[in-house]
């Protein structure tokens, strides 16, 4: 329901997307926000000075809080564990998404999520609870690329990087309209008209996953009722959620578990490149059975198909000649080299020669707004190394399978 005109006198409230729920013998006061607004950090204010409160919800996950608590945090990250652990996509999409925010953010002088920060602040000022109930961003990255097919996530890694060049700039007010709940319900409508997987993935979800958070923390709180909840949610979050709040009826903690799964790698791509794969080796043995020169031939196809593919990706990625060296050397030998990928072999070739000074850290997020640092910001290089060399890798198989195959008919 609407927040009455009496609350809505307050200083910082006129005007803001509030909603109020009653659940379980709990009143949840919702208040949803832009993410770069200053007025939405002023409601924040404004509703912890004027009402009562004994706990404060935040759309965020442990990772992005940690992240708002300590913003210095990232400049500690160790790039080759990054690497081999395999979470350098996970690194690189973060990243991108955080320029966009930047971008509003220099604009308009307000940095992503303060009315977040505004919010943990209050909470710790006032010695309130805070409750974090937004799933791990690692967890809905994964669950929205495995959502959309294949060539959806093309326009998905187009979309991404897009958001980093774009240098559009945006109205203000455009930003504060995004509270009215018509508009945001009318653009994310088109949205799921669009892509209705990335809709579930990116928005429901997380409005189901917010809700059984807020039931299972208020479940499990100790304080004497009456009990009353702020809660800082982005405003395209808030019908839904408040909609899950009140008519959820499942076990809240089951409910987030099973929201909170990652979703199981596809097994197809892994079959369809093993299957590549062995059908090149068999090939190259028939090549052999039919004349020792034709082997050689086709073997020396393979190593110069893939380990030149590979190598041009570290040329493109400005790499040291020994990062590109060790491109070539480790794409042909791949198939017999489980683990790391080609990429991650010369990407962490290339932070061992060329290791990121605590400066690239600490420039990292205003280095990649504008292209040419993902080339000059050593952090940067060593991430676009790895896509570049692991893309020039699977471009160099299939070129080579197919030439291979068509010198045997």
């Amino acid at each position: 329901m609407s927040v009455p005109d009496t609350d809505m006198s307050s200083a910082g409230l006129h005007g803001q997307p509030i909603e109020r729920v009653q659940r379980d013998g709990v009143e949840y006061v919702v208040l949803g926000t832009a993410h770069v607004s200053r007025s939405s950090v002023e409601a924040v204010q404004a509703l912890l000075a004027h009402e009562p409160f004994n706990a404060v919800a935040v759309e965020l996950c442990e990772s992005r809080a940690q992240g708002m608590r300590d913003p210095e945090a990232f400049k500690q990250m160790d790039l080759f564990r990054v690497i081999r652990q395999g979470k350098a996509g996970m690194v690189a999409a973060s990243l991108v998404l955080s320029t966009f925010q930047k971008r509003l953010a220099d604009q308009y002088g307000i940095q992503p999520g303060a009315e977040m920060k505004a919010a943990m602040d209050g909470a710790e000022q006032r010695q309130l609870s805070l409750w974090l109930i937004d799933r791990e961003v690692g967890t809905t990255l994964k669950r929205a690329w495995h959502s959309v097919g294949f060539w959806q996530r093309f326009g998905l890694l187009g979309g991404l990087l897009a958001s980093v060049f774009e240098r559009e700039t945006i109205d203000e007010k455009e930003i504060e309209k995004l509270k009215q709940g018509d508009m945001l319900e009318s653009a994310f409508s088109e949205f799921a008209s669009e892509s209705a997987p990335l809709y579930r993935s990116l928005i429901a979800e997380r409005d189901a996953f917010m809700a059984a958070r807020l039931r299972e923390e208020a479940a499990n709180s100790a304080s004497p009722r009456p009990y009353r909840v702020l809660v800082v949610i982005g405003a395209g979050h808030l019908k839904g959620m408040c909609e899950h709040l009140r008519t959820q009826q499942t076990d809240p903690a089951t409910t987030a578990a099973e929201l909170a799964q990652t979703p199981p790698k596809a097994k197809w791509p892994k079959w369809l490149a093993i299957g590549l794969v062995l059908l090149v080796f068999a090939a190259i043995g028939v090549a052999f059975h039919r004349n020792a020169a034709l082997g050689a031939q086709a073997l020396r196809d393979w190593v110069l198909f893939t380990g030149g593919f590979a190598a041009l990706g570290a040329i493109a990625a400005r790499a040291h000649p020994l990062s590109v060296l060790a491109a070539f050397i480790a794409a042909p030998i791949k198939p017999f080299r489980p683990g790391i990928p080609s990429g991650g072999i010369s990407a962490m070739v290339e932070a061992w020669i060329r290791r990121p000074r605590v400066a690239d850290f600490e420039s990292l997020r205003d280095d990649i707004v504008h292209w040419s640092g993902w080339w000059t910001n050593r952090v940067a290089r060593t991430l676009l190394n790895f896509f570049l060399v692991c893309l020039g890798t699977i471009i160099g198989e299939y070129a080579a399978g197919i030439h291979i195959l068509k010198s045997l008919l």
